[in-house]
């Protein structure tokens, strides 16, 4: 599930949404009030329940072939998203939904970018879609889905890597 030319996506559980109108995101460090979005790259990120906590690696172009080979898997593309087993049935019940946005409204965020960002209202361009089966979109898309008993253990290792990294609701996993 990905944009078409000219647009981004949010990802929701939410099938009624009928307007974007700019808020502030409770956990957001940004103090302005925005509509969240995200370009094709960083639609995997969200291919997952919102409550989800996921640590996700990538090889990026100061990645060493060794924190590749050990944090990714040799042979393993360039990808991973790992969670944890207790939201294993989540992921497979979920029901969520895709919005399709004018991307003519939206700026990038974040240094590097990891989202677009509206200041102003924005209507869907129809109504939203269904996302397919998680585990073939990431199967589709050649991400590892790693499922762990705790993310700590890995998120440290990433986070002292040369691996790109985001985590989401990470405040959510096991301690």
């Amino acid at each position: 599930m990905r944009p078409d030319t000219g647009q981004v996506l949010h990802f929701s559980e939410d099938p009624t949404i009928e307007r974007f109108v700019p808020h502030v995101a409770p956990t957001s460090i940004q103090s302005a009030p925005y509509v969240w979005a995200v370009a094709a790259d960083r639609c995997p990120d969200y291919w997952f329940p919102r409550q989800c906590p996921r640590a996700m690696a990538w090889k990026g172009t100061r990645t060493t072939p060794e924190d590749a080979d050990r944090i990714i898997g040799a042979g393993c593309g360039d990808r991973v998203h790992a969670i944890e087993y207790g939201w294993l049935k989540a992921i497979m019940d979920v029901r969520l939904y895709a919005y399709r946005l004018p991307a003519e409204h939206f700026t990038p965020i974040g240094d590097p970018p990891h989202a677009v960002v509206s200041r102003i209202p924005v209507e869907p361009l129809g109504p939203p879609e269904p996302v397919s089966d998680l585990f073939d979109l990431h199967a589709q898309a050649g991400i590892q889905l790693r499922v762990l008993d705790r993310l700590w253990p890995f998120w440290n290792e990433v986070t002292a890597s040369t691996l790109e990294f985001s985590g989401i609701r990470l405040r959510n996993a096991r301690r």
